[in-house]
């Protein structure tokens, strides 16, 4: 292998692509609203947890801090606009649902709504919020997932990430998914033996 020349960058958030997700907030209509999230992951899965993180300066924070509960909803390239307008423009100023063109709708198990395009919006109550900086941490139990049935595999009952177009945010771009490359665990199944 050749050698390959490498260069020390000062420490810095160069892990991407991460999902761009739609954050939906607020317990009644007048207060609802939306915002961008790449700053967004899986932390436990028994129990479901995630995280979100937020600048205190974003008009979102005070709404998640006073209600702690709000909806990730997953966007798709249909939506990337919408996306990246709600990360530009400050619910202060605007209806983001209206300007948008995006649903509300009310949730299952929280006061926040999500939102009727996404294909995949996971419920959320805050446990803890971590001061970490320019952001805060809004560490969440996952209490309800709402999956639209268009992209759930009938044979299997396996939501169809593929089919959904989900969006990404890679370093201040925006892209959809690629093809797949391979899935868990192929690297060490056994090959079938040709007849």
């Amino acid at each position: 292998m050749a050698n390959r020349k490498k260069q020390n960058w000062k420490p810095g958030t160069m892990i991407y692509p991460l999902p761009a997700v739609l954050v939906s907030c607020g317990n009644r209509p007048e207060q609802y609203n939306l915002f961008t999230v790449s700053w967004v992951g899986t932390i436990c899965t028994n129990p479901p947890m995630c995280y979100i993180s937020v600048r205190p300066e974003r008009h979102s924070y005070s709404i998640l801090k006073e209600n702690k509960e709000f909806v990730i909803n997953l966007t798709t390239e249909n939506m990337a606009r919408a996306t990246d307008w709600c990360g530009i423009r400050s619910g202060k100023d605007y209806n983001k649902f209206a300007e948008s063109e995006l649903t509300p709708v009310p949730s299952e198990k929280i006061a926040a709504p999500y939102i009727e395009e996404s294909p995949l919006c996971i419920e959320c109550k805050v446990k803890e919020i971590v001061n970490l900086g320019s952001h805060d941490m809004f560490i969440s139990e996952v209490v309800n997932v709402i999956a639209d049935e268009q992209f759930i595999n009938p044979e299997n009952g396996a939501f169809d990430l593929e089919k959904a177009r989900l969006l990404v945010y890679s370093h201040g771009h925006y892209y959809g998914i690629g093809k797949e490359i391979g899935k868990f665990g192929w690297s060490v199944q056994k090959k079938k033996k040709k007849k």
